[in-house]
């Protein structure tokens, strides 16, 4: 699992930084880096799928569709054939994104207050997909969410109560975020291509798109 971690992570830390697999139409097959993950990410025209189901069974499974091989690792007829192969499960798929950790603390005035109740609700929700997770809530209305993710990279989410938006919150939170990882290191974010908000929220705090991914959890 460790090869298999490192295979995927060191495609996702060169894709960060702008370094993005051949366009040259492949599907790269990995095993998952871990039980937890197992999914497709789609760059330009380049695909990785990790699981650890036959790799000849991914091919056969993409080969069958009778769509833009482009657009196969991504068609729904593929996740349905995945999931009922695995087992498995899946929400949506994602806009991918990432951003550079930044130096220094976090904006003051967010008045971020770390949760340190491991059987916090929203700590308990985090830690099915993440590990060394942490969350922390904000004066203002939100929650920020820290942890490791896929292939053991930082990824945060971010939550804004209702009475709260339209105040440049969510911004704020996803850069916060860039402080609390690592100098030198990158940090992730998925967000539904359908929630402008978010998205845009993302991007003003300087995320930038990378791909689309779709995760498949264990049930």
């Amino acid at each position: 699992m460790a090869t298999a971690s490192a295979a995927l992570g060191a495609i996702l830390e060169a894709a960060a930084r702008g370094a993005f697999p051949p366009p040259d139409g492949a599907v790269t097959v990995l095993p998952q880096p871990g039980h937890r993950d197992a999914g497709v990410i789609a760059f330009t025209a380049h695909s990785v799928v990790f699981t650890d189901e036959d790799p000849a069974w991914v091919r056969a499974a993409l080969a069958a569709l009778d769509c833009d091989p482009l657009a196969a690792p991504m068609n729904a007829r593929f996740h349905t054939a995945f999931q009922d192969r695995t087992g498995r499960t899946t929400d949506t798929v994602d806009l991918l994104t990432a951003a550079a950790a930044r130096p220094g603390a976090p904006d003051p005035r967010l008045e971020l207050r770390e949760l340190r109740d491991p059987d916090h609700p929203r700590v308990t929700r985090a830690r099915e997909h993440r590990d060394d997770v942490r969350v922390w809530t904000s004066a203002g209305g939100g929650v920020l969410v820290l942890g490791r993710g896929v292939a053991g990279r930082w990824e945060t989410a971010v939550e804004v109560d209702e009475d709260a938006r339209h105040r440049g919150l969510g911004r704020a939170l996803a850069s916060a975020a860039r402080h609390l990882v690592p100098d030198g290191d990158v940090v992730w974010a998925q967000q539904a291509p359908g929630n402008a908000r978010g998205v845009r929220a993302f991007q003003a705090a300087g995320y930038r798109p990378v791909g689309s991914e779709a995760l498949f959890v264990a049930r």
